[in-house]
């Protein structure tokens, strides 16, 4: 969510009984502000918090004029000081998707593999040392795995250019309440995969500068998202089941939306016996 309309975007969200106090609110927001000024970044996002044993992981990303492009992400354990985390590999996720259980809230916290596999165990041969993963890795993985997942923006919000690019539609003035209670009004922001597949005459009644991502309507498994009207139906939330605490709000026929995520990091894997 939007960093310069943070209190008023988390007081829309809060709903589900997450969130922060009114201090940590204030703290965060202020120092939302200087981030964006020190790092030149052109907007801020706040993207969460994942609650580790012994503490949390408070993230932001900063975007440039691509909003498409890769994403700087820095974290912070107080809501004062940011550090940078290290740009995301495929190695980082695969590694990350095997570790389980909590995250320590320490960013030097070493895990130790539970299962080795062949390339973990030819390592252990030539370095003579138990292959490990930092927490500050398993976060940066965790966060590109949310994102990609469950990370969302409302039909028309972003608008895609001839060269590529990325951007905010100027144009967008919000979804009405009728669109914004359906799942197809909403779009993974990440690269798409179904779109791909899709027929050309699928692609007939598409407009390619605004239905260039895939929409939820086709998430597996189906009721991985519930859909709820809040604040006496004038904020429409979405919740994803699949990553617990990943929660998006628009209030329709305005520009106010966002997702934030306040959770423990560990996907849902019990989500189909579920549904």
């Amino acid at each position: 969510m939007e960093a310069s309309s943070l209190p008023v975007a988390l007081e829309l969200v809060s709903g589900g009984g997450l969130g922060l106090s009114p201090e940590k609110r204030a703290v965060l927001w202020s120092s939302l502000l200087l981030l964006r000024r020190d790092y030149r970044f052109e907007r801020v996002w706040f993207w969460g918090c994942i609650q580790g044993v012994r503490g949390a992981y408070y993230i932001a990303e900063g975007l440039g004029p691509d909003r498409a492009a890769p994403r700087s992400r820095l974290y912070s354990l107080n809501c004062v000081e940011w550090s940078l985390l290290p740009p995301v590999t495929k190695e980082m996720v695969t590694q990350a998707g095997r570790l389980k259980g909590r995250f320590q809230g320490d960013p030097s916290f070493e895990y130790e593999y539970t299962e080795r596999n062949a390339e973990d165990a030819e390592r252990l041969l030539e370095d003579g040392k138990e292959p490990m993963i930092k927490e500050e890795a398993r976060v940066v993985a965790t966060i590109e795995q949310i994102d990609k997942a469950v990370g969302i923006i409302p039909r028309g919000a972003f608008v895609k250019t001839p060269l590529g690019s990325v951007s905010e539609n100027r144009n967008f003035e919000g979804l009405s309440l009728t669109e914004a209670k359906k799942l197809s009004s909403y779009f993974h922001f990440t690269e798409p995969v179904n779109l791909k597949n899709k027929t050309l005459l699928e692609k007939a009644d598409l407009d390619p500068s605004t239905d260039f991502l895939d929409s939820l309507e086709h998430d597996v498994p189906q009721g991985s998202w519930t859909v709820q009207l809040e604040k006496g139906g004038a904020v429409v939330v979405l919740r994803s089941l699949l990553w617990l605490g990943l929660t998006f709000y628009h209030v329709p026929m305005t520009k106010q939306y966002g997702y934030v995520y306040f959770g423990t990091g560990e996907k849902n894997l019990d989500l189909p016996f579920m549904l």
